[in-house]
């Protein structure tokens, strides 16, 4: 089975180094925008060079594997933007979690189809919010029922930077333990 994902990196080099946004940026918009667009990157990077059974494999206690936190992080984009900012009607938004509410990949999908759809899902999440003020509200009617629950753009794009940032710091453990390769 092809996977498309890179070979394996010298052990004593960071897997995949990427470039912070630059430091003159200002505007918030586009600092948050750069920096999601950076962990956007940083995150399937890290996942360069796994064999097909360490995208599947879990290394760790609470059993979730490298392939599974991509796949999570499709379905966050997708609840927080087009089910939560917008509003929008989306079929299983919950579609990243299996039994016991553990993140899954559907049975029969390849490791290049995972990283499609992310990759998809990141390019629609960016062209969505491109020129929208940070501080409009999310609709209501999707994942938000009240206005006074509905959060803006702004708390939404930094709810997601927290969130790759967190799970990032996760695969350079996982990768670590995998073949020795360090984030940076």
């Amino acid at each position: 089975m092809s996977v498309a994902f890179r070979s394996i990196a010298p052990m004593s080099d960071p897997v995949n180094p990427i470039d912070e946004p630059p430091p003159a940026l200002t505007e918030p918009h586009h600092l948050l925008g750069a920096y999601l667009d950076y962990f956007r990157s940083v995150v399937p990077n890290k996942l360069d060079g796994l064999a097909e059974h360490e995208l599947r494999t879990s290394r760790l206690p609470s059993g979730w594997t490298p392939l599974e936190l991509l796949h999570h992080l499709t379905h966050v984009e997708r609840r927080w933007l087009r089910w939560g900012f917008l509003g929008e009607a989306v079929d299983e938004p919950w579609g990243d979690r299996g039994p016991e509410d553990r993140w899954q990949v559907p049975e029969g999908m390849s490791s290049a189809e995972v990283r499609a759809r992310y990759e998809e899902q990141c390019a629609w999440s960016r062209a969505t919010v491109a020129g929208v003020p940070l501080e409009r509200r999310a609709a209501t009617g999707g994942r938000f029922t009240a206005e006074a629950e509905a959060p803006t753009l702004g708390w939404i794009l930094f709810h997601l930077l927290q969130e790759y940032a967190r799970h990032a710091g996760q695969l350079d453990v996982v990768r670590e333990l995998a073949d020795g390769s360090v984030g940076e």
